[in-house]
Order: C-alpha cells, then sequence, then structure tokens
C-alpha cells in the first residue's frame, strides 16, 4: 500500500482518483472537477491516492482551514471490490498522522443523517476509525438529505465539539471552495 498526496493540482493524480470518487460520489454531491481545481488554486485542498500495487484503489479529498486548525475530509472512496480490506482505515490513519504532524486540532467530516442501513454503515466506519458523531442535524438549503458532523480530536486536551460549531467550519470551507479565485492567483 502507498499513498500519494498533493497540494496542487496534479491532472495524472486525478486520473487515478476520479474513478472511484466519481463511482462512490456521482449521485451523491460530487463536486465539479472545475470547483476542485478552484480549491487547489485557492491552496485549501490537498488530494490523496491510496494505491496497492500500482493501481489506484481509493481517494480521499480533504479540506484546510489553517486559521482554524481543522482538516476537513471533504470525500473519502474506496473502489468497491477492494472495501473491507482495511484500506479506508489505512487512509484515514494516514490523514490522522498528517493533520496531526502539520498542527490540525480536530479531522472532521460531514455524513448523511437519515437513518439508512448505509448511512449507519458509513457513520459506524467513522466511529471505528474514532470520531465522535454530534446530535445536531444541519439541513442545506441546496441539497434535499440532512446531515451531521463527526470530529477526531487530534490533541489530548481537545475539547468536546458540538455540531452547530464545526457546521461552521464545514459552512466556511464549502463557501471558500465555491469562491471564485482572483485573477493572478495559482
Amino acid at each position: 500500500m502507498n499513498i500519494k498526496t498533493t497540494d496542487r493540482w496534479d491532472e495524472h493524480l486525478w486520473h487515478d482518483a476520479s474513478p472511484p470518487y466519481m463511482k462512490a460520489f456521482r449521485d451523491k454531491g460530487a463536486k465539479p472537477v472545475n470547483i476542485i481545481r478552484n480549491m487547489f488554486a485557492q491552496q485549501i485542498a490537498e488530494l490523496h491516492v491510496i494505491y496497492d500495487e500500482s493501481n489506484a484503489v481509493g481517494m480521499a479529498l480533504t479540506g484546510k482551514l489553517t486559521k482554524d486548525r481543522v482538516m476537513i475530509i471533504d470525500y473519502l472512496a474506496i473502489s468497491r471490490n477492494e472495501q473491507n480490506r482495511g484500506l479506508g482505515k489505512a487512509l484515514v490513519d494516514a490523514l490522522k498522522q498528517k493533520a496531526s504532524d502539520e498542527g490540525y486540532e480536530h479531522l472532521i467530516i460531514e455524513t448523511e443523517a437519515e437513518e439508512t442501513p448505509d448511512n449507519k454503515r458509513r457513520i459506524h466506519f467513522w466511529q471505528s476509525c474514532g470520531f465522535h458523531l454530534t446530535d445536531y442535524v444541519h439541513h442545506y438549503i441546496w441539497v434535499p438529505e440532512p446531515y451531521q458532523a463527526m470530529y477526531l480530536p487530534l490533541l489530548s486536551d481537545s475539547r468536546k465539539m458540538t455540531g452547530e460549531e464545526l457546521f461552521v467550519s464545514i459552512n466556511l470551507f464549502h463557501q471558500l471552495s465555491f469562491r471564485k479565485v482572483k485573477k493572478g492567483r495559482n
């Protein structure tokens, strides 16, 4: 297992990450590629691709709110035929280590809140990785399904977070993701 990470747009790495990303999120809120490129132009994103031998078997797209000391796992996908081999946990462990090494206080995600078997399975996965589920259910105006926030404290003295607090960071990240980059910036 090998993980490649970049904080700059990399066409080759995106080519490897795109199949698991699109298969997992095409019908569940995948961001268009131009928005993902915009996130890299603003220097608020990293792409992580996990390989088994030379085959890309999964990916994660993370967001960085350095002022808030929060790293957001925006998307994480493992190819369906590679699931249940520990690759998702290995990728999350690598993200935890990277976030901790870079001084982030929390790793956060949002997950669908509707009580379906798939959503329960996803929440259980994140809990098995050490994430805490918050009670607050967030309703976006532009997507029909409700969401909950989950977080993983990276410091031993990190305080408990509420869903409302976490969605302040999540909403800020989404706003930045869709904000136009000013001319002259990378």
